[in-house]
């Protein structure tokens, strides 16, 4: 009787461990979203760097602009 007590105890135990056992797997995804995090981070920045750089070659081209109608309304 002993002996199938402990066991059941020892069942119970291991079956609790093993629904808990999702660390693993957790510490997995969250590495995972981490890096996919990093990837869209860095994709981000480069989309802004290549706003910004877009955003320059517009303004000069639209410095150029004002200043050639200028020229063209000074005659």
């Amino acid at each position: 009787m002993t002996k199938s007590i402990a066991l059941s105890l020892v069942l119970a135990a291991s079956l609790g461990l093993a629904a808990c056992s999702g660390g693993a797997e957790n510490a997995a995804n969250d590495a995972a979203n981490a890096a996919d995090n990093a990837s869209n981070a860095a994709d981000n920045a480069m989309n802004a760097a290549l706003n910004a750089a877009d955003n320059a070659s517009n303004a000069a081209d639209n410095a150029a602009n004002a200043a050639h109608n200028a020229a063209s309304n000074a005659l």
